[in-house]
């Protein structure tokens, strides 16, 4: 545990679900654990028991990616963790493959209708057809324009055309929109969505007041910063102010608020946890401005600046749109400028 874990509290321990088993962390809401095959190996789902017009179940809250290997688990949990109820829902927190890749099967093998943002439905839809910001000739001239030219990378990436679509073939045909605000009535209980930007196009948490209960997803994850990437669909984003805004959306839930976070453990310490990330991208973003006070930065040539360790490829598209993210942060607040060189690249350098 690093001394920023310490501020946090972790009310189950080292206590996690088994494959195909679930741990119950509230009343009704039962907690699953599902592998992944990348450096960030796995990821939390969530059962919640329900009741939709007179009819007993679950709802699911998350799907993790295509793969059999998560089909077979999902089979497990419908085996021995339902009670002999069906699922009544699938509810997707935003697009990205370990949230939606399933979904298209879990609505199909339910008859369960999806409920999610009409932002990330939509961006799903388009990437399952196609890898838009994942992958693929358009991602591959996005990053060399901002200093990624090493050949070996740039045909990887060009050559990742499949991405997106190889874990999230399909989504289901129709949904039922989650807004900012939106009240859903889960098991009797009252929910509320609350919209986060910056990490994916329109992400829904779930905030229970009478469980002080936050499903968090993606936008507040107790051990590592979450991913805000500038992709080549949207290439003059300014994705870390956006984040950074809607985290403060949380800070007013209760302290006592339980967060069920998408990967690592459930936690206490909301506010001390928003604190943490407000601090950890305020260092980064002077170590980025003092970069580009000694020379100007392309993208690229700030990885080192932002992070220490070594990345392999799967990293490093997520990393070059993470370094953008903080140079754009400082390119729209007036601090930098960015201008293309000769060589196409952009850089940037104190305005």
């Amino acid at each position: 545990m690093n001394e920023l874990e310490h501020q946090l509290q972790y009310p189950f321990g080292d206590a996690m679900p088994a494959p195909g088993g679930t741990m119950e962390v509230a009343p009704g809401v039962k907690w699953i654990r599902m592998a992944l095959p990348f450096a960030l190996d796995h990821i939390n789902l969530w059962l919640l028991r329900d009741e939709i017009d007179g009819r007993a179940g679950w709802t699911i809250v998350d799907c993790c990616i295509t793969r059999d290997e998560a089909k077979a688990q999902w089979e497990e949990i419908f085996a021995s963790q339902l009670e002999g109820l069906p699922v009544l829902r699938v509810l997707v927190t935003h697009m990205h493959p370990d949230h939606i890749g399933l979904a298209h099967w879990l609505c199909a093998r339910w008859n369960a209708p999806l409920w999610i943002s009409a932002t990330d439905y939509n961006a799903a839809r388009i990437g399952s057809q196609s890898t838009t910001g994942f992958g693929g000739e358009s991602a591959a001239k996005f990053f060399a324009s901002h200093g990624l030219t090493d050949p070996e990378s740039i045909e990887k990436i060009r050559g990742r055309a499949s991405y997106y679509p190889s874990m999230v073939p399909d989504v289901p045909r129709s949904f039922r929109r989650l807004q900012d605000g939106q009240g859903v009535a889960i098991g009797g209980r009252a929910w509320r969505c609350i919209s986060g930007y910056g990490h994916a196009p329109e992400h829904m948490a779930l905030y229970c007041d009478e469980l002080h209960l936050l499903i968090s997803g993606d936008m507040m994850l107790p051990r590592i910063s979450t991913n805000v990437s500038v992709y080549d669909v949207e290439p003059e984003s300014n994705p870390l102010a956006a984040f950074l805004d809607s985290i403060d959306k949380f800070a007013h839930l209760p302290a006592d608020t339980l967060t069920l976070p998408s990967h690592g453990k459930p936690f206490r310490g909301l506010q001390a946890r928003i604190a943490q990330l407000h601090d950890h991208h305020r260092d980064r973003l002077a170590e980025v401005l003092q970069a580009c006070t000694v020379a100007p930065q392309s993208a690229a040539d700030v990885l080192p600046v932002l992070f220490k360790r070594k990345l392999d490829l799967h990293q490093t598209t997520f990393a070059m749109g993470e370094a953008i993210a903080h140079l754009h942060l400082l390119w729209f607040g007036g601090q930098l400028r960015r201008l293309p060189g000769t060589d196409g690249i952009y850089r940037f350098s104190p305005a």
